[in-house]
């Protein structure tokens, strides 16, 4: 039986298929970024899932995509853990770029990008990618991704530059004390994951002008920063994985257009294509 992985740093989304290709079952875990987790987190979640556990000695390959996994290093870390769960299995985990690029591929050259918690980009030709920067993270990069949202909100608040209304509202929906958002950030697991909860208020009020325009100014900021870069970006259709890009889609369409950026798919899960690009071209 083969299991393929989609990890971003929030959720991993697994579909196992039997021998003849066909789906036996879908489930899910929480992310496994080898930057905020350990072999020990993976090996214990996987186990505790029912379904995975269920399976696990009848799996012989693991295909795992994953977010944080761009290094020899950091892949050890995932798959160090996964070998203790699926110990008949031959497992492969790749960059959660890799999977991008599968899920979006339609047959041409193109730019691939993933808006999700996180943010990054590359260029496909159907069977390598390649990455003219490396992914900078949440502290340094991420423009444009969900953490990236949540940073801007926060930051505006507590410099008050957001309008009132907004304040109000953002105090109604989250614990904004300066001393609980320190302690998230500084002092518990997954910072970026909980900067990114702030999203969800972005979006809830993202036809406000000023939320719009902080939104706008967070894609311009991605494009410049993470896709210009690739002179293949002004004449190859832009595909997009990941939550922000699809929930924010309407802006991401209008800057693309200001920016004269042709807009290819749009993919929330990539689980599905990922699945069928390797139905079709790996097994």
């Amino acid at each position: 039986m083969i299991l393929i992985a989609d990890s971003g740093s929030t959720k991993t989304d697994w579909v196992l298929l039997d021998t003849d290709k066909t789906e036996v079952l879908r489930t899910s875990t929480i992310g496994f970024n080898p930057y905020f987790c350990d072999s020990k987190l993976v090996e214990k979640e996987i186990l505790d899932n029912q379904e995975l556990y269920h399976y696990k000695d009848k799996i012989s390959r693991v295909f795992f995509y994953g977010a944080g996994c761009s290094s020899k290093l950091s892949n050890q870390i995932i798959e160090k853990g996964m070998t203790m769960v699926f110990k008949k299995a031959k497992i492969l985990v790749d960059h959660d770029m890799l999977a991008a690029a599968y899920a979006g591929y339609d047959g041409s050259p193109s730019i691939v990008c993933i808006l999700g918690t996180g943010s990054n980009c590359c260029y496909f030709d159907g069977k390598n990618i390649r990455s003219d920067m490396p992914s900078l993270g949440y502290i340094f990069g991420d423009k444009g991704s969900g953490n990236h949202l949540g940073k801007k909100v926060l930051t505006q608040y507590f410099e008050k530059k957001m309008p009132k209304d907004l304040s109000e509202k953002l105090e109604d929906s989250f614990d904004v004390r300066w001393d609980t958002v320190k302690n998230n950030i500084y002092n518990k697991p997954l910072p970026n994951t909980y900067l990114a909860t702030f999203s969800e208020f972005v979006y809830q009020y993202k036809e406000h002008p000023f939320i719009k325009k902080l939104v706008e100014d967070a894609f311009v900021s991605f494009f410049v920063s993470q896709v210009e870069i690739y002179p293949e970006s002004k004449t190859c259709p832009i595909h997009f994985s990941g939550s922000v890009a699809y929930y924010f889609q309407d802006i991401l369409a209008e800057v693309m257009q200001k920016l004269n950026y042709k807009m290819g798919n749009i993919i929330k899960k990539p689980i599905d294509s990922l699945v069928k690009y390797h139905v079709d071209y790996l097994l």
